[in-house]
């Protein structure tokens, strides 16, 4: 079987997308991109959004504040296994689109509503975005330097990781549930929730007593000298994550800093600025990509930090075709995770119904 074939193993779902930025439409592109049938409602007359996030989807225009259309809405949702929405709290149940109105029509409806704060709470009618929800949950204040400020790590955190995988993930979670039991659900996935989730091991850490405040003094938030990054001579950057101690000693080796820094100091606080002082030194001797084909073949944990024009001509990532290309020649990723089956031809629609045509992705 190819490789880079992906089973369709929501083929057989059907899912009404009613509207919404950002995570909304990349938590359907999932679904879309592994087989569900998605219909994304849109606005008459809006411009285009950005084709990434729409793969695999059909579009509708749809105008849902106009009373004669909302029964061609309700006409599609009779037919529909699962609606998202990505409304303020309250604005879906004014259209008359809320999960008691469509599950009216459509008994065993999953709904899946994607909020930042959440459908309740004192700041659920307020704006906000991204930032301020990683914001209140701990993640950004933990990503940072020490006597420094926060960075937004893009908006990667509550978007999309906290917010729309979550929501993918109970959607997925309650259509299994129906499919057995023709009872459906509503999922609260909001992105203040989704990224506080995110931060478990985080919140471990604080627990057992091993995460320092003010951050960027601990393991993995650069406060460690072999989990971080440094500048090479060219300018760019290397990565470093060599924490076992057998990957913390290929590093030494590598950096030829054996005789100077003993590796049984490694966990030892005390010795991490003498360390930094160190690595950064030797790694801005060479270039960066001198430094890469020197550890090759080693288990430091050592990569280059690439920019985005460089990142499908990776070895690696062109090995994997993690890329594909849109008609502009524009890189996009592929579908993720990768899922396989040992019989396609008889594999059976996630609805439980043989499909005939079982859709597969690229």
């Amino acid at each position: 079987m190819d490789p880079l074939m992906t089973v369709g193993v929501l083929a057989g779902i059907r899912v009404v997308e009613l509207g919404g930025i950002g995570p909304t439409p990349f938590c359907t592109m999932l679904l879309a991109q592994h087989g569900a049938a998605v219909t994304r409602l849109v606005r008459p007359g809006r411009g285009p959004r950005p084709a990434a996030l729409d793969r695999g989807k059909s579009l509708r225009e749809i105008d849902l504040k106009d009373p004669d259309q909302r029964a061609e809405v309700l006409a599609l949702v009779a037919e529909s296994d699962a609606v998202i929405e990505g409304f303020r709290p309250g604005v879906s149940e004014r259209l008359g689109l809320g999960p008691d109105d469509l599950t009216a029509v459509r008994p065993g409806l999953v709904y899946g509503r994607m909020t930042g704060w959440g459908q309740y709470g004192p700041l659920a009618g307020t704006a906000g975005h991204d930032i301020n929800y990683i914001a209140i949950s701990g993640v950004l204040g933990a990503i940072r330097r020490t006597g420094e400020r926060p960075i937004p790590p893009l908006n990667l955190v509550g978007d999309f990781g906290g917010g729309a995988m979550m929501l993918a993930f109970g959607v997925v979670a309650a259509l299994l549930r129906a499919r057995a039991t023709g009872v459906g659900a509503t999922v609260d996935a909001a992105m203040v929730d989704g990224s506080a989730n995110l931060m478990a091991m985080t919140w471990g850490y604080a627990a057992d007593g091993r995460w320092s405040e003010p951050p960027g003094g601990n393991l993995l938030d650069g406060g460690a000298p072999f989990y971080d990054t440094y500048s090479c001579a060219d300018g760019r950057y290397v990565a470093v994550g060599a924490i076992e101690p057998q990957f913390y000693r290929e590093l030494l080796a590598g950096l030829g800093l054996q005789n100077q820094i003993d590796a049984a100091e490694q966990l030892d606080r005390s010795a991490w600025a003498r360390h930094r002082k160190l690595f950064a030194e030797r790694f801005r001797t060479r270039d960066r990509d001198v430094w890469v084909d020197h550890f090759t073949g080693r288990d430091a944990c050592l990569s280059p930090v690439l920019d985005l024009n460089e990142v499908p001509e990776h070895p690696h990532n062109r090995a994997r075709e993690i890329f594909e290309y849109d008609d502009a020649g524009h890189p996009l990723p592929r579908t993720a995770p990768r899922i396989t089956a040992l019989d396609v031809a008889s594999a059976p629609a996630f609805s439980g119904e043989p499909d005939d045509e079982f859709p597969v992705s690229r």
